[in-house]
């Protein structure tokens, strides 16, 4: 039985120009399919350990535009990868970014109570909970993958692990973070700033746009396309998530806002300033955007998605 796409205020498809309604409308359908996937590859709450699985379900079913598995499904139909293997993929991305925003809310680390206009899962639950709820979607993200359902060749599967578990760890996503905290000690330049931006939230980016390749099996040049779009990409989405930090609301943002300025935190907007900032998310999203041409309108999803985010901040 499918579940119901769970929208937060910030992603109901009847906002913004018309010109984004067939995108909003594209990613609400792959946002209810990767659901359906995630619905059967996660464990239903039983035994002792149930809390647990309630705890995982409570964090991945929390809504949002679900951008990652997007990505990874829009960058599979470049190459006509088979739908259920793309959405297995997309499955095991976004488990394993819930279980990043459920760590980064921790008091230990951002100590944020509200995710997406709901409390977060340590607040929901308790701390403890929360960690192993993390952890445990951590883990079935590389259970997925390694599933020949996923991919009949396991030379495939095992690239898909290798390199996400390459931009979940120390030199991606995690160094990232660590990188984060110690910047409110130690204040970053721009181009800093940037290999932080690009190792703590493009890195995974980098993974969900070169999935299709790895799962088609595709040519170099396919890899380093998608590889510069990505990273144009995930600096272009920290970015307007900085923004939105620095001039949203908690109406628009679904999360605590201003936070990144009352924690000393290195972003880009503090460098640069607001107007700076825009006008460097505009120079990333017309260069993502010319890194597609080789795709014709194959990749007229992909090259929307940088205007979507600019509109997003405006």
């Amino acid at each position: 039985m499918s579940r119901p796409v769970s929208l937060s205020p910030s992603d109901s498809i009847a906002e913004g120009p018309q010109i984004f309604f067939d995108l909003r409308m594209k990613m609400h359908i792959a946002a209810r399919q990767v659901e359906d996937m995630l619905e059967q590859v996660l464990p239903e709450p039983h035994g002792l350990h149930r809390r647990v699985h309630e705890a995982m379900r409570y964090a991945v079913f929390a809504g949002g535009k679900r951008l990652r598995p997007f990505l990874v499904l829009s960058c599979s139909g470049l190459f006509g990868v088979e739908s259920p293997r793309a959405l297995r993929v997309a499955a095991a991305i976004e488990a394993l970014h819930t279980y990043s925003l459920i760590h980064d809310d921790l008091p230990c680390m951002d100590d944020d109570d509200l995710r997406r206009g709901r409390p977060t899962t340590h607040v929901a639950f308790d701390e403890a909970t929360a960690v192993l709820a993390g952890d445990a979607l951590l883990t079935i993200a590389f259970e997925i993958l390694s599933d020949p359902q996923t991919h009949p060749s396991a030379d495939v599967r095992c690239h898909l692990m290798a390199e996400l578990a390459k931009a979940a760890g120390s030199a991606g996503m995690v160094g990232g973070q660590m990188i984060d905290m110690e910047a409110v000690e130690q204040p970053l330049g721009y181009h800093e700033t940037v290999a932080l931006q690009r190792m703590k939230t493009g890195a995974l980016f980098e993974f969900c746009c070169e999935a299709g390749a790895i799962l088609a099996q595709a040519s170099e040049n396919d890899f380093e396309r998608l590889r510069n779009y990505a990273r144009d990409f995930g600096l272009l989405f920290q970015i307007t998530d900085d923004l939105l930090d620095a001039v949203g609301t908690v109406e628009s943002a679904g999360k605590a806002v201003a936070k990144d300025r009352e924690q000393g935190k290195a972003t880009l907007v503090s460098i640069l300033g607001v107007e700076g900032a825009r006008q460097e998310a505009g120079t990333l999203a017309r260069r993502a955007v010319a890194t597609l041409e080789p795709y014709g309108p194959d990749a007229d999803d992909l090259r929307d998605l940088p205007l979507f985010l600019l509109d997003r901040d405006s």
